[in-house]
């Protein structure tokens, strides 16, 4: 054992870190919008060759019918993850139209009114009636804009092994599913605290199309006659062009334990809001939304992290946390990178596992209200101006200077990285902590300074040179081809996917209406 391996044990705590523990598991959920040449978001459906959204497990939409979701089946190897996605991206180029790409950008492509963003489809089924209504609430709730915005979601957990030995180490009096719920709830809580890190390091958002702010108020600057920005911005997404609402700013939703959380989400679900009452349950006799309160599902709420659990389609999330607990968390801050074909590279996963690994392991304090603000107003400060020379963010109440906090922060994750490049015989995690201090020591390494500088350089809008990157990463897909097995596997999951919608669709035995209140009443 080295010097180093033995101060990063120290760190945490640990007498050892088993060769078990190093199997972290993982997933990716990549959005990407389907585009036209002309750089117009795509009027057609949802590829029936791609399956049935309702069911397929790796190919589905999420928003709108245009916003494709490619997700990663949950694996323990990083090359296996990203070869993963890389086939699926292959596969969808294969039965696209030629006359459609995927945007590579979170913000959106060429957007000149609602009336053309069509809300994702899902069939005729009750559970595809439910999803597709649900959308329909978010356009009135949020505006339909919103619904072309993009990202990556990655789902982290660790392996069964570790829990009852990490249980054992920390001597917990907890029953082993409590304790592992209650470590996930730590994770979130640091996770919040270090947040604002990540649109520094990954943000690719830090200019947008004119059109998309239309009937916006907005604070962002001219970049050149079609394209809006703000100069030393990194993830726009996450600001108040995202999701962003009075409603939802209301809500204090505390990870302190499970019950905190789950009864600030079931309060909002529960409680009215006279805006969304204003809007109206149904209109002519068409549903506008599920109902009319803060929140019409759980994952409405659009936190930057979430705990999650596996149940079937149709259970309620937080009746599934309520009865078994966490079983992974998803991170939800992650832009799209226009520079690499699928969106994100090993380098950032390895990362991401060291950050994760390194708020899972670290003293968690309890989150309070001023504590929460204080975590807001970082992470909007690096959202809106990151970049910004001489940038303070607010540590317990006294200021900081962001590359002195993010340069300990980056040493102290090292430890975590240290312990994964030892059972993993690399140094491939402590490089990738090394590629982000130089981040920081020189911000026209992010993925935000270099887009705009590029933008720049060539002279283009926003919407001009990202469709430049769309239409390269098109190429490089479209010259790909599969394994003929692979190829038989993707053909054969569409096809079993369409059979099951057809399914659940002939197994209805009630009408929408008697669904829908049957429904509501399964998370009171």
């Amino acid at each position: 054992m080295t010097h180093t391996q033995q101060d990063s044990l120290a760190r945490f705590g640990l007498p050892e870190f088993p060769p078990a523990w190093g199997q972290i598991r993982r997933g990716i959920e990549k959005e990407s919008l389907r585009v036209t040449h002309q750089g117009y978001l795509a009027q057609t459906p949802h590829p029936s060759c791609l399956g049935s959204t309702l069911t397929h497990p790796h190919i589905t939409t999420d928003y709108s019918e245009a916003l494709l979701e490619l997700i990663t089946p949950v694996s323990t190897s990083i090359e296996g993850t990203l070869s993963f996605l890389h086939d699926l991206h292959t596969y969808t180029y294969s039965v696209l139209p030629q006359g459609e790409r995927l945007w590579v950008s979170s913000m959106p492509c060429l957007v000149e009114s609602d009336e053309q963003i069509p809300l994702a489809r899902y069939g005729s089924s009750n559970i595809g009636r439910l999803k597709t209504l649900y959308r329909e609430g978010l356009g009135h709730r949020y505006g339909r804009a919103m619904q072309t915005i993009a990202g990556i979601h990655y789902n982290f957990s660790m392996p069964e092994e570790f829990w009852p030995q990490y249980h054992e180490i920390r001597q917990s009096p907890l029953d082993l599913p409590s304790f592992q719920t209650q470590q996930y709830l730590a994770l979130i809580r640091n996770f919040h605290r270090h947040s604002w890190l990540l649109p520094y390091l990954f943000g690719a958002s830090p200019a947008v199309s004119k059109c998309f702010t239309q009937g916006r108020a907005h604070e962002l600057e001219e970049f050149d006659s079609r394209t809006l920005y703000k100069p030393f911005a990194t993830a726009l997404r996450m600001g108040n062009l995202g999701y962003k609402s009075e409603a939802q700013q209301s809500l204090f939703v505390c990870y302190n334990d499970l019950s905190n959380y789950l009864d600030s989400l079931q309060q909002a679900l529960s409680t009215p809001y006279p805006p969304y009452q204003k809007i109206g349950l149904k209109k002519d006799e068409h549903y506008l939304q599920i109902n009319t309160n803060l929140l019409q599902l759980e994952n409405e709420f659009y936190g930057t992290i979430r705990p999650k659990r596996v149940g079937q389609s149709g259970e309620r999330p937080l009746n599934l946390l309520r009865e078994s607990g966490i079983q992974y968390i998803e991170v939800r801050i992650l832009d799209l990178n226009p520079y690499l074909p699928v969106g994100l590279d090993a380098e950032q996963m390895r990362f991401l596992d060291a950050f994760l690994l390194h708020c899972l392991l670290s003293e968690s304090p309890l989150c309070t209200r001023e504590s929460n603000a204080e975590i807001e107003s970082n992470l909007a400060r690096v959202v809106n101006e990151g970049r910004r020379p001489g940038l303070v963010l607010s540590r317990d109440g006294k200021e900081v200077a962001f590359t002195d906090w993010a340069g300990q922060l980056l040493r102290d994750i090292e430890h975590a990285a240290r312990l994964l490049d030892a059972i993993h015989r690399t140094e491939l995690y402590s490089q990738a902590c090394a590629a982000q201090q130089a981040k920081v020591a020189d911000p026209a390494l992010t993925p935000s300074a270099r887009l705009l500088a590029d933008m720049r350089q060539a002279g283009r809008p926003f919407c001009g040179f990202t469709m430049s990157q769309a239409m390269a990463t098109e190429q490089y897909f479209r010259s790909q081809s599969l394994p003929e097995e692979t190829l038989q596997e993707f053909q054969r999951i569409s096809r079993q996917s369409l059979q099951e919608q057809a399914d659940m669709e002939a197994a209805d035995t009630v009408d929408f209406d008697t669904f829908l209140a049957q429904w509501s009443t399964i998370a009171e």
